[in-house]
């Protein structure tokens, strides 16, 4: 049996790459900056299949890099785009996905470096920008993050990743009003950002069980203040699980009062709070 020819060997790879990258583009990646593959929309025709075009050994090799940082093989990913960053050393999006990369080995010296040279070769990288704001917040300085991400929203108003994070970093300040601000915003732009973001869960785990138990409180106002009981009473049955307890002032307050007559929060506000730490015996 003859071998296949070599030329052949390589039209399959590239295919199987192409597809493999189709399956990356339709995950979101946090904060990546990378494009999400967009669907047909309702009442647009669908054109006829098409053969992948040929790609160039360039393009085949961000590819692969790319389908390392979707498999999460960090180092590898670097050092692929690392390869391609010897030919192009102000490629923004590269410097942006290794800074990306770093972020999720949490070597966050490194990420900030990397994000930096970003926007340095491209000030108006708004993804860049987001991204070195979260490296601050995990840094703990808060208003450093807040300042970054009010960058990345005025050059990308709409993102409500962007108005989330911010909406963190203020009530991380304890700038409760502006935290309230931010995350409705982030709502206003898309009512599933926090459900969808694993990133939300991540900062949580950074706090104690009073900052949790509060961080319900305020999420619970921000959806009342929309008028969403369904979602506020989800919070506040979280706060007072976690420990909230002014659960008066709460009849009492304002924001409340579009929903607090609602049955799903009236029932949420009868959520018993949690039992008392049992006292060690000897």
């Amino acid at each position: 049996m003859n071998a296949p020819r070599s030329g052949s060997l390589d039209s399959c790879f590239r295919r199987s790459l192409l597809l493999l990258f189709a399956a990356f583009l339709a995950r979101p990646l946090l904060a990546g900056g990378l494009p999400l593959f967009a669907a047909p929309q309702a009442g647009q025709q669908e054109s006829a299949p098409q053969q992948p075009e040929a790609r160039s050994p360039r393009e085949i090799a961000e590819l692969k890099a790319d389908i390392l940082m979707a498999r999460k093989m960090y180092s590898d990913a670097i050092a692929a785009y690392e390869e391609l960053l010897k030919n192009e050393p102000k490629n923004a999006e590269l410097l942006n996905r290794i800074g990306v990369c770093y972020s999720q080995l949490t070597k966050l010296d490194k990420a900030k470096k990397y994000y930096e040279r970003a926007i340095k070769v491209d000030p108006q990288y708004a993804s860049a920008l987001n991204n070195l704001g979260t490296v601050h917040f995990y840094q703990k300085r808060f208003r450093r993050a807040v300042k970054v991400y009010q960058r990345a929203i005025v050059l990308q108003p709409d993102s409500a990743t962007f108005h989330g994070n911010l909406g963190h970093a203020h009530f991380a300040d304890k700038k409760y009003p502006e935290a309230i601000s931010s995350f409705r915003r982030a709502l206003e732009l898309d009512p599933q950002v926090f459900e969808r973001r694993s990133s939300a869960g991540s900062i949580l785990q950074t706090r104690s069980v009073e900052q949790r138990a509060l961080f319900y409180f305020y999420m619970a106002k921000t959806y009342a203040g929309l008028g969403n009981a369904e979602r506020c009473a989800h919070f506040l049955k979280r706060a007072i699980e976690e420990g909230y307890k002014d659960i008066v002032a709460v009849e009492k307050d304002p924001a409340f009062a579009a929903v607090i007559n609602d049955p799903q929060v009236k029932e949420a506000l009868q959520t018993p709070p949690p039992a008392p730490a049992g006292k060690p015996t000897g």
